[in-house]
């Protein structure tokens, strides 16, 4: 059974993070390992008054205890990191602990809607970079692709620019490369990616929901990230990805007003295991 490591925060409400990694990669038939970055309450959207708890320090401890025991991955998973500290030791894993043809697959996690998220600033894309340039895959969303190339962010784009966005980003170190969020149709939503084998450029639309959630990115995320790792291809991963995103997208609709703070992807999962086989 193959061994992934996620390495995010653990927010303790509010399904996102390792909250939603765990039972969906698991639910995926991987043996699931976590390297909680933080701990939170709840998470930052929506939520007043949430803790919050930096794990930077207990980091090197845990990682030099797998030494000892000479535990490896097969897979490394990144998400929410908030502490750029960190990026040294998850590429201390990658370097001593990722088994020779493993994946590392990054989550650029920082920003959105063209701003950075609450508690970063300008310093730190450039750290985000440094991880990425040694990805297998990553898989920003429009803001943090724009952010990654040190562009401005555009609420208006066409084929073409998300096209040459792709081969940008692989060009930074990536070797390939997904864009999140793209939409060249009000009607539709759904991928860019990138292959850097063959240089092919792909893109997958499902019909828009109009409706906004918390933690549509994580559900995908961590989707796409157990599909890449089972060794499917690029485009069914993301095909998988977009579909079981949607599905826990709609399973949530009925109860939209009171379960505002994330998606039911639970309901979902028995779809993502059929999209599997």
């Amino acid at each position: 059974m193959k061994k992934l490591l996620t390495v995010q925060d653990i927010s303790c409400i509010g399904q996102c993070s390792i909250t939603v990694a765990l039972p969906i990669i698991s639910a995926m038939g991987m043996e699931t390992a976590i390297l909680p970055s933080a701990v939170l309450s709840t998470h930052t959207s929506g939520f007043q008054g949430f803790t919050f708890k930096d794990l930077t320090d207990e980091m090197p401890k845990i990682i030099e205890h797998w030494k000892k025991e000479e535990i490896t991955f097969d897979s490394v998973y990144t998400g929410y990191i908030g502490n750029s500290k960190q990026f040294d030791y998850i590429l201390t894993i990658v370097k001593d602990m990722l088994s020779v043809d493993g994946l590392f697959i990054v989550d650029p996690v920082m920003g959105d809607h063209g701003k950075l998220y609450p508690g970063f600033d300008m310093s730190f894309p450039p750290e985000m970079l440094k991880i990425c340039r040694q990805a297998d895959y990553i898989m920003p969303n429009l803001t943090e692709a724009a952010f990654l190339l040190g562009e401005s962010y555009k609420e208006e784009y066409d084929e073409k620019d998300i096209s040459n966005m792709l081969q940008k980003l692989s060009e930074l170190g990536a070797k390939n490369v997904v864009i999140t969020g793209v939409s060249f149709d009000k009607s539709k939503l759904g991928v860019a990616y990138f292959q850097g084998d063959t240089k092919e450029t792909g893109f997958y639309f499902r019909d828009r929901i109009m409706q906004n959630f918390h933690g549509t990115g994580d559900v995908f995320g961590s989707s796409l990230a157990g599909a890449l790792a089972l060794g499917n291809s690029l485009e069914k991963s993301c095909k998988i990805a977009v579909d079981f995103t949607i599905d826990s997208m709609n399973f949530t609709m009925p109860n939209k007003d009171e379960h505002w703070y994330g998606v039911a992807f639970e309901k979902a999962i028995p779809n993502l295991i059929e999209y599997l086989k």
